[in-house]
């Protein structure tokens, strides 16, 4: 009697339960099956056989996951009912892997939702507190994705997946003896020893075949049959191809005795595309490595040193260090808050921008916006780069790329292509010489790739990635490179970006301010990151007293109370002053609705930053936005090119509105801002590039983030984005050249599968190869120090 299975997990049915004319092992089978079937996602059980996992059979694994301090250490976030967790997946190795895993929401409504980090095999989840996380790992258990979690030295721990490695030493091992038998073959030379023993050799290397093709290369075939089950052609379909027709014209051979077959084509075919995918693999990771753990990651935030601030570069944060955080900075680790109430906006790690407020002594997650007066905070937790740098890309507003455009057009009809060739090839050959047709229909379905040009696209602009960022300019990602090789338009902010905030120099004009108005106007800038808020701050020799109602008015100033005196610092209009032909940027002093007189500054442009702008003008339509007065215009106009726009007394809403009406244009622009009042503008243009100088200016609103000392480099990181676009063009061209010169020598009949298997994988890394160098090389020529 045939023993019946559990449709979803596969298990034995001891006690049959039915449902929907399928039989499972157990209502928890059942209930997963019901849960697919309501949310219309039956088509995980087309991906493979049995794909699920039965309740039982992870009964108790995971109970460690009801503890709650076990929870905190695994949970990258946990405010307000929405918790954050990321996950290592080891069996995903498929779209159809991320497919199920993006869809779990479908699956579990207090699933908010999910995005799979393909090559690292994790999986990020956002999902309500009803769902506890233990509730949460048993669902993907469930449906056969069980984690892999460690809490050695209380963090997560990924598990190494060796398989490749195992199926690449297996394919060598039967490669190696299969050529070794089948030397007397290749000498030609007739012997009564070796024609007495041939069979058995031959009997040899069919069975050093079976572990090949059904173990070492079984990746290529499922891959092959789930596309075709989805009606898709993949790639994998024709290497499969080649690899059946290799496979049944060899056994066919043997047990027809006609022939000795080709088991030694077939053994090394597959040795040789396990190669090339694991050099592959390990250059993509490589580049992965560099791009998340080696850029140089323009971002500072204050500490403080017995009692003083110290800027430092957010990865030199350790564990017990305390952290100011000024008013729209972003939290950049967890920790626990020492002084100060933090109101936090959580928007770029939830999406939702709920305001979150905290008391002395609570805990702070990474991510969060505070808004309000200066807090202080002691870390828990040092910085996570690559969880910024997440954070970060997950908040990306382009669409696809023109490059993964093209790209995905030819990967598509590429195969149906190749398969045409193949047929025709085949029609030819059988009424020229029956005997080629096997060797060429292997060849032309092993040679042709598309892989290497699927690759020029994603190593040429991840490598000019890395490149950039360790010269001082952090890309959102690789879509940014292709914006900026086609912007026509730049608009810069003034203060804060053409100019210095470290180097203002200014003076005070008006009524006399007493000792007690000058700890309240620094005790006021202190909580602000506006240039002129942070020179104030640093230059003002008073005391820092405590601000109460502290608010700061995007665009128009600072104001708070101490001990119901009322304090305004910020433009004239703010504090209702008048305002006479200025010629230099002032800020205002307002005590108790009594104007009090102004600091004026006197403005420090960046070292050689007007030959920045006239390099910029000879080629694009340069302008300058700034919030001040007009005051600057005479000296800007005689240090610009004439064709420059100057356009002042600007508003956050202004500049964005001036950003709109360039694109209705038709005009693709830049805007280079210091984050603060222009995020709008920032978040509006195709490009948006903030500038850090000491500050935390990390935000989702820009694409880009320059370090202020390389301002000056930035024509020639436009260059390179440009010559990075024509190096994947050469690519694109080596790569169909690569493929028409590979099917014509297939087709002749001049190449065997062997040496197919060899150039296939060679072709994609020689491209790899081919963009990392030229791309090291222009990143040398055109960005070397000055």
């Amino acid at each position: 009697m045939e023993e019946t299975t559990c449709y979803h997990c596969g298990d034995a049915v001891v006690e049959l339960v039915e449902f929907d004319a399928k039989q499972f092992c157990c209502n928890g089978c059942k209930t997963v099956y019901e849960i697919f079937s309501a949310n219309d996602l039956t088509d995980y059980y087309s991906l493979e056989k049995t794909p699920g996992t039965s309740p039982d059979a992870f009964q108790g694994k995971y109970s460690f996951l009801s503890n709650p301090a076990v929870v905190d250490k695994l949970l990258d976030f946990k405010e307000e009912g929405v918790q954050i967790v990321t996950l290592y997946i080891p069996k995903i190795h498929c779209s159809s892997c991320v497919w199920v895993l993006e869809n779990l929401q479908k699956l579990e409504t207090r699933v908010i939702n999910s995005r799979v980090h393909f090559s690292k095999k994790t999986v990020q989840i956002t999902y309500n507190n009803e769902l506890t996380l233990l509730q949460l790992v048993e669902l993907l258990a469930t449906i056969g994705y069980d984690p892999y979690i460690s809490l050695e030295d209380g963090e997560k721990h990924q598990k190494t997946d060796k398989t490749s490695v195992y199926k690449l030493t297996v394919a060598g091992f039967a490669f190696g003896n299969t050529m070794f038998l089948s030397f007397p073959d290749y000498f030609g030379k007739s012997d009564v020893w070796l024609e007495h023993y041939q069979p058995l050799f031959t009997f040899l290397m069919l069975l050093f075949s079976l572990p090949v093709v059904f173990y070492a290369g079984n990746d290529y075939l499922i891959s092959a049959y789930k596309g075709l089950k989805k009606k898709i052609l993949n790639i994998d379909v024709p290497i499969s191809m080649g690899i059946v027709v290799l496979f049944v014209r060899s056994c066919y051979e043997y047990f027809t005795a006609t022939g000795q077959g080709y088991f030694d084509s077939l053994s090394g075919l597959i040795f040789f595309l396990l190669i090339g995918k694991f050099f592959q693999k390990k250059t993509y990771d490589f580049l992965s490595f560099e791009r998340d753990f080696k850029s140089y990651f323009p971002i500072a935030v204050t500490t403080l040193v017995d009692g003083k601030e110290v800027i430092v570069p957010v990865n030199e944060v350790n564990v017990n260090d305390v952290l100011c955080i000024r008013n729209q900075e972003i939290v950049p680790t967890d920790g626990i808050v020492l002084k100060g109430k933090p109101l936090l906006d959580y928007s770029f790690v939830t999406g939702e921008s709920n305001l979150i407020s905290k008391q002395s002594g609570d805990k702070v997650f990474a991510g969060g916006k505070h808004q309000g007066e200066t807090i202080t905070i002691e870390v828990t937790k040092t910085v996570d780069q690559s969880y910024l740098t997440k954070l970060w890309s997950q908040n990306s507003y382009h669409q696809t790329s023109g490059l993964t455009h093209i790209t995905d057009a030819v990967s598509q009809y590429f195969t149906w292509g190749l398969l045409l060739i193949m047929l025709v090839a085949t029609i030819f050959w059988f009424f020229v010489d029956k005997t080629q047709i096997v060797n060429v229909v292997s060849s032309i379905l092993i040679v042709a790739c598309p892989c290497a040009l699927a690759l020029s696209a994603p190593f040429t602009l991840g490598n000019v990635l890395r490149i950039l960022g360790k010269k001082g300019f952090y890309l959102k990602d690789s879509s940014v490179i292709e914006e900026i090789a086609n912007i026509q338009t730049l608009y810069f902010d003034k203060t804060g970006t053409l100019t210095t905030r470290n180097q203002h120099n200014f003076d005070y004009v008006g009524e006399v301010l007493t000792e007690i108005e000058l700890s309240m106007v620094k005790s006021l800038v202190k909580n602000s990151n506006h240039p002129l808020s942070r020179t104030l701050y640093k230059k003002i020799k008073a005391s820092v007293v405590e601000i109460e109602s502290f608010k700061e008015i995007e665009g128009n100033g600072l104001q708070g109370k101490f001990e119901g005196v009322e304090i305004k610092v910020g433009s004239a209009a703010f504090v209702q002053a008048n305002e006479s032909d200025p010629r230099e940027s002032r800020v205002y002093v307002c005590v108790n609705q009594k104007v009090k007189g102004y600091f004026r500054f006197n403005n420090s442009y960046r070292t050689n930053i007007f030959k920045t702008l006239q390099n910029l003008s000879k080629k694009y339509q340069v302008h300058v936005l700034s919030g001040d007065n007009d005051g600057e215009l005479v000296f800007l106009s005689e240090n610009l090119s004439k064709a420059s726009g100057f356009y002042f007394h600007q508003s956050p809403q202004d500049k964005l509105n001036r950003i709109k009406i360039s694109q209705d244009n038709k005009e693709s622009v830049m805007m280079v801002g210091d984050g603060l009042n222009d995020a709008g503008a920032l978040l509006q243009a195709q490009v948006g590039i903030a500038v850090a100088e000491d500050i935390n200016v990390f935000s989702p609103a820009s694409d880009a983030i320059i370090d202020a000392k390389k301002l000056i480099q930035l024509p020639n990181f436009i260059r390179l984005c440009k010559q990075s676009l024509s190096v994947v063009k050469v690519s694109f061209v080596l790569s169909i050249l690569y493929n028409v010169v590979g099917l014509y020598f297939a087709i002749s009949g001049l190449l065997t599968p062997l040496i197919a298997a060899i150039l296939m994988p060679l072709s994609s890394i020689t491209i790899v190869v081919f963009v990392t160098v030229v791309t090291n090389f222009m990143g040398k020529q055109y960005l070397k120090e000055k």
